[in-house]
């Protein structure tokens, strides 16, 4: 069964807004691994508008108590330290030591992740290649995020990332506009298909994100053969009508299903 990984971000924008250590993230991480997830993922920005230095810490040791979850920390690998005390994307790396890292190129005011890398330019690529390898003499396994663009996906395995993190985004908007039986949901569940199919038959491993949700996920996930999602936004908006834990274990349930339907056929 795919694995969920459950991006705690907007717990700590919640917080940040008033100030003070509520909610607690710490809590909030005990609660989403008793409830069955397997992972957690932030994604600190320079900015600090949610994660913190002190919550990839806080989390970690979390993690490392129970020891039966993995951790995944996102981000863009070139945010270098910031006088508002944050110490750098590699920093935080080196500190915490995640299973995962997930390699995001955004910039450094940007809204929400919305495209993957372009590895076509040779300096651009000599760079990633470069610091996949510098993350993973760290010992954690690096994931690109990336479009399901079979080119890109090949030149993430010629960088030398373990996995690849498809960008879901236009596919949940398909959905979201069209409907999930639609013609148009269907053309980019098929587009999906065949980035997973290409990254597969390349030794990759296949994790998915953004904008994934209970009236998507089995669907998306019914194509087969990926490892993790990472789900944030739309499974804390869930939580606040049917509580933390009782929605972690509906988006299992939406990753139970998905498998009871592998290889399903859009309408």
């Amino acid at each position: 069964m795919t694995a969920l990984s459950v991006n705690v971000n907007k717990v700590a924008w919640l917080r940040n807004a008033r100030g003070g250590s509520r909610p607690d993230l710490s809590e909030t991480t005990r609660t989403v691994i008793k409830a069955g997830a397997n992972g957690i993922t932030v994604h600190p920005r320079p900015d600090q508008r949610h994660i913190r230095p002190q919550d990839v810490i806080d989390i970690q040791a979390v993690i490392s108590a129970t020891n039966e979850v993995e951790f995944n920390i996102e981000g863009n690998p070139t945010a270098e330290p910031r006088e508002n005390g944050y110490p750098g994307f590699y920093q935080l790396v080196e500190a915490a030591k995640p299973d995962q890292c997930t390699l995001v190129p955004d910039t450094e005011h940007q809204l929400t992740s919305d495209h993957g890398w372009e590895l076509r330019e040779a300096t651009t690529f000599d760079s990633v290649r470069s610091i996949i390898a510098k993350y993973q003499d760290l010992g954690t396994r690096v994931s690109l995020f990336i479009d399901p663009d079979p080119d890109q996906i090949s030149r993430a395995r010629d960088v030398g990332a373990d996995r690849i993190e498809l960008y879901t985004g236009p596919y949940a908007d398909s959905v979201a506009t069209y409907g999930i039986d639609s013609e148009e949901a269907g053309k980019q569940w098929e587009l999906y298909r065949r980035a997973v199919i290409h990254a597969k038959e390349r030794g990759l491993g296949i994790n998915a994100g953004h904008d994934l949700n209970l009236a998507n996920l089995t669907r998306f996930c019914s194509i087969g053969d990926i490892d993790e999602v990472s789900i944030g936004h739309a499974l804390i908006a869930d939580a606040l009508d049917h509580g933390l834990a009782v929605t972690v274990e509906r988006y299992l349930e939406a990753l139970r299903t998905a498998v009871s339907n592998d290889r399903m056929t859009p309408a």
